[in-house]
């Protein structure tokens, strides 16, 4: 994520004042470079006669809500920035008595910290287990924890006192503590942390083996087979390393716990239900916002070039190897002067069937959505209609239908715009409520600079 921070440069004060004012004429001032896969150069076609996407409003009368996943029944749970997480059912009602209330644990007091990632075990609804993503300082030192916790007899509230915590990750700076969270289909937490912050990742950390700033961290929460916790941490270290994670050497040197290299701040990430492809949204610097890729069938070890390289452009080469050495993204675009990337999901619902199989992002500065084509070489398309700002993360109900995250508190169920009157899903789990529409031309609720700056990781103006 970005921080709205300084201004330092003719550059940044224009990104400023289009921050502020944030007008339609300024927002088409402010242009989208978009590029498909390097290979490819594809530019990106409108929304005119394609895919047309549209949001409309599911829950309100959140907080600064950064994040939303599910338990595997018919309920969303929204992660809020300051350390709570809220319950919404199934029609979109928000319930009063948070899921889990640590705001006492969480230090929101940068923009870019915070409580910042929620996963559920995949054996939930046997053991109750959760997995958060939060930034603690203490004696004045700041670390990325991931805890676990567990549901009280109440499935609608946590037991706050049941915290464990896994792994800490020491932060040199507030900025740049990625946030989602996601288990595999290997029953694997995959924890992306962001380069460890200032800008142009000073200590060179997405490129250093032995610490996990600037990585994915791929582990085992369940002890099973696997060698002993190797970096970082002074929570219990109750997890192993997978046999099979890529840089394994034993204590000390390369951190076992690594599956990737070379991210810059993985803000949003997520798997594919269908095809468990893994998709990475990395905040980028000053010129260029990426989104990574790595395949199902991957055995790990996949660099994804920072700080060598800010999307498919040289960055700063010193010490860096051959760019056969890195994993270049699926999809960049320019982020001048204020954009800054949100990673989505692969759509696999049914009551869209134009929309499947194709992975939505959006821009929480612009409010731009793409559509990426994973059936056409993740062919994009812009969609310009829904630019209302905020748009800080993305969520999947049980059924696979998709939900947008606006900062100022509101929840949108993402939408096909033409296809008619509501479609009746084809699947419903048992004990599984579809949330219906109430309509597809809902008005967005107003977005000012005021909402705005609380957005974690969205505007950063470093040189």
């Amino acid at each position: 994520m970005k921080a709205f921070t300084k201004i330092k440069s003719a550059r940044d004060i224009v990104g400023f004042f289009c921050l502020l004012t944030l007008t339609a004429v300024l927002i088409s001032a402010c242009s989208a470079i978009v590029q498909a896969n390097q290979n490819s150069g594809a530019a990106p076609s409108s929304n005119s006669g394609g895919l047309q996407l549209s949001l409309d409003t599911f829950a309100t009368g959140l907080s600064g809500p950064v994040g939303l996943a599910n338990a595997g029944d018919s309920r969303l749970f929204a992660v809020e920035r300051a350390g709570r997480i809220r319950v919404i059912q199934s029609n979109g009602t928000v319930l009063a008595t948070p899921f889990l209330d640590i705001t006492t644990r969480v230090d929101s007091s940068g923009s870019e910290e915070g409580l910042l990632g929620l996963a559920f075990h995949p054996d939930y609804d046997t053991n109750g287990y959760f997995y958060v993503n939060y930034t603690n300082t203490t004696s004045d030192i700041r670390r990325t924890r991931i805890s676990r916790f567990s549901v009280t007899g109440n499935p609608n509230v946590a037991d706050p006192n049941s915290e464990e915590i896994l792994l800490t990750v020491t932060q040199p700076f507030s900025n740049h503590n990625a946030g989602k969270i996601n288990f595999g289909v290997d029953g694997y937490l995959y924890i992306p942390l962001g380069d460890g912050g200032s800008g142009g990742d000073p200590n060179d950390n997405a490129q250093t083996m032995t610490t996990l700033l600037g990585k994915v961290t791929r582990i085992d929460v369940d002890s099973g087979p696997g060698v002993s916790p190797d970096c970082d941490g002074v929570g219990t270290g109750n997890y192993t390393i997978p046999n099979s994670n890529p840089f394994i050497d034993g204590p000390g040197s390369d951190c076992d716990e690594i599956w990737g290299v070379g991210l810059r701040n993985p803000w949003q990430s997520s798997f594919d239900r269908v095809t468990h492809d893994f998709y990475i949204g990395d905040v980028g610097q000053n010129a260029w916002e990426e989104v990574s890729f790595q395949p199902a069938n991957s055995t790990g070890g996949e660099n994804y070039g920072w700080r060598c390289y800010e999307g498919n452009h040289t960055y700063n080469p010193n010490g860096c190897g051959p760019m056969g050495d890195y994993d270049f993204p699926i999809f960049e675009y320019a982020n001048s002067p204020c954009y800054s990337v949100t990673g989505g999901y692969v759509y696999r619902g049914s009551m869209y069937p134009d929309m499947v199989g194709h992975y939505i992002l959006a821009d929480a500065c612009t409010g731009r959505f793409w559509d990426l084509d994973t059936d056409d070489n993740w062919s994009p398309t812009l969609h310009t209609n829904m630019q209302a700002g905020g748009y800080v993360s993305f969520g999947e109900d049980i059924l696979g239908e998709i939900y947008v995250v606006n900062i100022g508190g509101t929840i949108y169920h993402l939408e096909e715009d033409n296809v008619g009157p509501t479609p009746t899903p084809s699947v419903t789990p048992t004990n599984t409520v579809m949330p219906t529409p109430t309509s597809t031309s809902t008005p967005l609720p107003p977005w000012t600079p005021t909402v705005f700056k609380y957005i974690p990781a969205v505007i950063e103006n470093e040189n």
